[in-house]
């Protein structure tokens, strides 16, 4: 990576909390050279007639329409409840 980029390895590292030996570091430092100076080439392509989109493809919903239906009976409901009481599920008491 070339020294110009002003990346730190070590520090990009300790951010990472990641300790690395010194084969790691060059290793690493070239490999992150590669990958900006690929965002570099990017960085020249010309987008400028190209709309922003946040899919590849068109996204429709496929969901059914909400229609509002009637509930469930409360004795249906509660059929496999463990315990029940006044038409209420019985649950262990969590806050004291």
């Amino acid at each position: 990576m070339p020294a110009s980029s002003g990346l730190d390895i070590e520090h990009v590292a300790t951010l990472a909390r990641i300790a690395l030996t010194a084969d790691e570091k060059a290793r690493f430092s070239a490999q992150l050279g590669d990958v900006l100076a690929y965002i570099e080439q990017l960085r020249k392509a010309d987008v400028a007639g190209v709309e922003a989109t946040a899919h590849a493809f068109a996204v429709t919903n496929v969901f059914a329409e909400d229609v509002a239906q009637a509930g469930l009976p409360p004795a249906e409901a509660l059929r496999n409840a463990p315990a029940v009481r006044d038409q209420m599920f019985v649950v262990p008491k969590v806050v004291e």
